[in-house]
């Protein structure tokens, strides 16, 4: 990534954060997530023109929430199982 602009590395820094968080409740457990997480982002690592970036970084947020509504579904179908088991 360029270097020249601070504002993208940080953004692009924030994302990998976030992500990375989100990836502790993995269904696959973090030992499948990080290591593909880490590969995606050093895939693009060498990226230096700011609108591939910008753009890599909005994929990013899709991703994250796609992961943000898996747990969402995760959790609703287990307060559905708990409470339909109780009727």
């Amino acid at each position: 990534m360029s270097t020249n602009n601070p504002e993208l590395k940080r953004q692009v820094v924030a994302i990998y954060k976030e992500l990375l968080y989100l990836g502790r409740e993995y269904p696959l457990g973090f030992g499948y997530f990080r290591p593909r997480l880490h590969k995606a982002f050093m895939a693009k690592a060498s990226e230096s023109d700011p609108d591939k970036i910008r753009q890599g970084i909005a994929q990013a947020e899709y991703v994250k929430k796609e992961i943000e509504a898996l747990y969402y579904l995760k959790r609703y179908r287990t307060l559905r199982k708990r409470y339909d088991a109780d009727a």
